[in-house]
C-alpha cells in the first residue's frame, strides 16, 4: 500500500488506478475513497485552491513549515540544528505550539522521535543539519526503518544543482540528499520552492503515517526556508492523515477460522502490527477462545501479557526467532498462524526449515509484502489486525457451538499451560540460584527491578543480556510496557526513554540499559537534565560488550581457545558513569552490591517524581562463555615515543 501511496502523490498512480489498485488489494469502494479524499485535498490545497477547513497562511519558508507541522499535530521538534536550517529556527523563535527538544547529537533526536512516536502513536517530527545531519543518523534511522515507526526527517540543502555542484555540506557532485539514507526511508524528497513547503511537508507525514509505518526524508533548500513573505494554504490534520480500518475478505476469515477448529495444535506467531493497531485484547481473546499457544518474534512491544500461560516466549538462544526449538513445535504443530509478524528468516541459507515443514500457514495483518517472502502462504487475512482478530474470533464462534469450543479449548490450553508452567518454575529456580552473588547478577537485577517499579511503568529496554524475565510485560493498566527496538543498531536507548516519556508524562519511565549500549548516547542526559525529563535510568555495568565475547566464543577458534577475546573487554580505564551524568547535571548513584540495590532505586524513583532524571550504576557480573575474561589488547603509543611530545 505504502506504493501506491508514494505513487499517487507523485502523481505516477492516477485516481482510477489508485482506486483500482485497493480494490485488488481488499479494499471496499468506500474505503479506498475515504483513504483517497484526504490524498486529494492536499494536493489542491498545495495548488492554493481553497480547500474546506484549510487556511491561508503568509510568511517566510520556514514559517509555513512550522505552521504546516503545527496544524498536522506535531507536538515536539526533535533537532541538532545547523546554519542552514535558520529560516526554520527564525520562525520557531517565538513560536507557540511545537516544543523545540535539542539533542546533541543527531542519532539521539531520532531515537527521541522512535521513542515518541511508538509510546504516543504520532508522527515523530525530526530536524537535522544539512547532509552530514542524515549520514549522521543513519544507524538509528535503520532502526526506526526496521520498526515501522512513523517518523518525519527534515534537513536544511545546500542546493548542488543550482549553481557550483561542489562546496561544503552539499551532496557530493552527482547526488543529492535524498541518497544519503534512501534504503531506510519510504520515501525522500528534495524541496527547492518555498510555496511547495506545506503541500510536501503534507506528504510526509501522509506517507509516515500509512501503514505500514516508516520514516520519510524531506530536504529542504536553505533558500526555500528563508525566502519571505511566501503564502501557501495550510491544512488540518483531520483532513490528510485518516486512518481507515481495512477488514479481511470474509472468504479468508471463514477458512482461517475452519483451520484453527480443525488443527490438532495450532501456534500463533505475533509481531507489532498488533500493538499498533491496538489488538492486544483481540489477540488474547482469541489466544483465550482457541486455547491458542502463543509465540513472539523480536519485537518492540510486548503484543501479548508475558505472564499469561499461553504465552511462550521467544524460542531459541540468537536474536532471531527459531521456532523449530520450542518444544510445543516440536510435538508436532500441524498449523502456524502469523499475526502482524514478518515472516521468519535471519540466517543466511538456514540448515533445516524454520517452519514445520508440514504445517499450514495462515498471516494475518495490512503489510502484505513482508508476507511469504521466505515461506508459503496458505490463508491469507489482508485487513487491519484489529478488525481482521475480530472477524475471525466471530467467525469461529459461529462455526462451533459453545460447548465444543470450550471443550476443544480447554485441552490445548492444559497441553500449553503444562508446558509454560514448567519452563517458569525452571526459569525461576535458575534465577533464585543466582542471587546472592557478588558482582550482583542480572537475574536478581531484574527480579528486584520488576518489584520495586511502578506496575504500568515503560520499560526502555537497551539491554540485551539482561534478565526481564520477572517484570509483567504486557498492556494492561497493571502490566509493565515494554518499548525495545528490533534493528540493534545501539545507541537508541536513552534517546527513545526521553521521546517515550514526552509522549506518556504521567506514566513512569525506566530506561534499563548496558554499558555499551549508553556510550553512544549519553549525551542524551542534558536533554532531560536541560528540560525537566524525568526518567530513571539503569546502567548495567558489566565492564564488557557481552553478546560480542558469546559470538567471538561461538566461532571455536583461537578466541575460545586461549580466552583472548578482541575488542570486547571496557575496563582499563574504568568508566565512572555517575560522574559522566553529573556533568550534565543528572544526578545519580553507583550500586555493587544486591542488598544495596532496592534503596537506590527507590532514591531514584522520588528523584525521578519530584522531576530530575536520574541514574543509577549496577556493577552486574558477566555471564556466559568467557565471562572471566578480562584479556584486551596491550598497546601503549605514549611507551613507543622516541620524543617526549
Amino acid at each position: 500500500m505504502r506504493e501506491i501511496v508514494s505513487g499517487f502523490l507523485t502523481q505516477g498512480v492516477s485516481r482510477r488506478s489508485f482506486v483500482n489498485r485497493l480494490l485488488g488489494l481488499g479494499f471496499t469502494l468506500s474505503s479506498a475513497q475515504a483513504l483517497l479524499a484526504p490524498l486529494e485535498a492536499s494536493e489542491r490545497a498545495g495548488r492554493n485552491e481553497a480547500v474546506p477547513s484549510g487556511y491561508a497562511f503568509e510568511g517566510s519558508g520556514g514559517a509555513l513549515v512550522a505552521e504546516q507541522a503545527r496544524a498536522a499535530g506535531a507536538e515536539y521538534l526533535f533537532t541538532n540544528p545547523g546554519y542552514l536550517e535558520v529560516g526554520l529556527f527564525d520562525a520557531l523563535a517565538d513560536f507557540l505550539g511545537i516544543q523545540v527538544i535539542l539533542g546533541l547529537h543527531e542519532g539521539i533526536v531520532t531515537a527521541m522521535a522512535d521513542g515518541y512516536a511508538k509510546v504516543s502513536g504520532k508522527p515523530g517530527f525530526v530536524n537535522v543539519h544539512a547532509i552530514a545531519g542524515p549520514a549522521q543518523m543513519g544507524g538509528q534511522l535503520y532502526n526506526a526503518s526496521r520498526d515501522g515507526t512513523p517518523l518525519v526527517v527534515t534537513a536544511g540543502m545546500a542546493d548542488n544543482e543550482a549553481w557550483s555542484d561542489e562546496f561544503a555540506l552539499a551532496a557530493r557532485p552527482g547526488f543529492d540528499a535524498k541518497d544519503v539514507n534512501r534504503q531506510f526511508t519510504k520515501i525522500a524528497w528534495d524541496a527547492r520552492q518555498a510555496a511547495s513547503l506545506p503541500l510536501m511537508l503534507r506528504r510526509a507525514f501522509k506517507v509516515a503515517a500509512t501503514e505500514p509505518g516508516g520514516p520519510v526524508f524531506l530536504a529542504m533548500a536553505h533558500y526555500a526556508l528563508e525566502s519571505k513573505p511566501v503564502k501557501a494554504q495550510i491544512l488540518p490534520a483531520e483532513r490528510f492523515l485518516l486512518r481507515e480500518r481495512m477488514r479481511p475478505q470474509a472468504s479468508a476469515v471463514q477458512e482461517a477460522a475452519r483451520l484453527l477448529i480443525e488443527a490438532q495444535r495450532p501456534i500463533a506467531v505475533i509481531g507489532d502490527e498488533i500493538w499498533k493497531s491496538g489488538a492486544q485484547a483481540e489477540m488474547l481473546a482469541l489466544s483465550e477462545q482457541l486455547g491458542l499457544a502463543v509465540c513472539d518474534t523480536r519485537t518492540c512491544f510486548s503484543n501479548f501479557p508475558v505472564q499469561h500461560p499461553h504465552y511462550l516466549g521467544m524460542p531459541g538462544d540468537g536474536p532471531n526467532p527459531e521456532l523449530m526449538k520450542s518444544e510445543f513445535v516440536q510435538r508436532g504443530v500441524d498449523l502456524v498462524v502469523m499475526i502482524g509478524a514478518r515472516d521468519l528468516g535471519g540466517k543466511v541459507v538456514p540448515e533445516a526449515p524454520e517452519m514445520p515443514p508440514e504445517a499450514r500457514i495462515v498471516r494475518i495483518g495490512l503489510d502484505a509484502s513482508s508476507m511469504g517472502r521466505n515461506y508459503p502462504t496458505d490463508v491469507a487475512l489482508i485487513g487491519d489486525i484489529k478488525e481482521s482478530l475480530a472477524d475471525l474470533h466471530a467467525a469461529v464462534e459461529a462455526l462451533m457451538a459453545k460447548e465444543r469450543l470450550g471443550a476443544l479449548s480447554a485441552a490445548r490450553s492444559q497441553e500449553v499451560r503444562a508446558i509454560t508452567s514448567a519452563k517458569r518454575a525452571l526459569a525461576e529456580a535458575a534465577a533464585r540460584a543466582n542471587f546472592g552473588r557478588s558482582p550482583l547478577h542480572p537475574d536478581e537485577l531484574g527480579a528486584v527491578l520488576a518489584r520495586t517499579i511502578d506496575r504500568d511503568a515503560i520499560v526502555v529496554d537497551e539491554n540485551f543480556t539482561g534478565r526481564h524475565g520477572a517484570l509483567s510485560y504486557g498492556f494492561r493498566e497493571n502490566e509493565q510496557m515494554r518499548l525495545a527496538t528490533s534493528g540493534g543498531s545501539l545507541g537508541w536507548g536513552i534517546g527513545a526513554a526521553t521521546g517515550a516519556k514526552l509522549a506518556a508524562a504521567d506514566r513512569q519511565v525506566v530506561c534499563s540499559i548496558g554499558d555499551g549500549a549508553f556510550m553512544y548516547s549519553a549525551s542524551g542526559l542534558w536533554t532531560q537534565a536541560r528540560y525537566g525529563i524525568p526518567v530513571l535510568t539503569l546502567v548495567s555495568n558489566n565492564s564488557s560488550y557481552q553478546i560480542v565475547r558469546w559470538a567471538e566464543h561461538g566461532y571455536k577458534g583461537r578466541m575460545a581457545g586461549s580466552g583472548h577475546y578482541p575488542c570486547a573487554y571496557l575496563g582499563d580505564p574504568n568508566i565512572d558513569f555517575v560522574r559522566l551524568a553529573a556533568s550534565q547535571g543528572v544526578q545519580g548513584e553507583r550500586v555493587s552490591a544486591g542488598s544495596e540495590l532496592e534503596s537506590a532505586l527507590k532514591r531514584g524513583i522520588a528523584a525521578t517524581r519530584a522531576g530530575k532524571p536520574y541514574l543509577v550504576e549496577i556493577v552486574v557480573a558477566r555471564y556466559g562463555n568467557g565471562a572471566d575474561s578480562t584479556w584486551h589488547e596491550t598497546f601503549n603509543l605514549a611507551e613507543r615515543r622516541k620524543r617526549k611530545v
